[in-house]
């Protein structure tokens, strides 16, 4: 049973930090994309970043702000967001899906874990 797990999430002030924990279960790394999307207030959800054995993606706003990374020892993705904006305000969610390459098409994603909310003050 695939499941997944986000923490990390929380208030922080503009141009701070938060890493975002997405602790997977069920799957294996090497052959699952891991990817993050964010959904803020009235908005799309919108894929923010992605990881696999050979390719990253970001959203071209998060780039040179947010890392991604895996740990694969403990099956978890980490989502580095420094220099945080009011807009990336949202709520974070981690999703899987079994290829081998990322995607920013969340109806390619089969497994969602259930959220964490993060919030930029200005």
């Amino acid at each position: 049973q695939v499941q997944l797990v986000e923490s990390g999430g929380g208030l922080v002030q503009f141009g701070g930090s938060l890493r975002l924990s997405c602790a997977a279960s069920g799957v294996t790394l090497d052959y699952y994309a891991i990817g993050w999307f964010r959904q803020a207030p009235g908005k799309e959800r919108e894929a923010v970043s992605c990881i696999t054995s050979s390719t990253t993606y970001y959203l071209d706003s998060v780039k040179g702000r947010f890392s991604i990374s895996r740990d694969m020892n403990k099956n978890t993705v980490y989502l580095q967001m420094n220099m945080l904006k009011p807009e990336d305000t949202a709520i974070y969610y981690c999703a899987s899906t079994p290829r081998v390459h990322c995607s920013d098409y969340e109806g390619d994603y089969e497994y969602w874990g259930q959220g964490t909310r993060v919030t930029v003050s200005s």
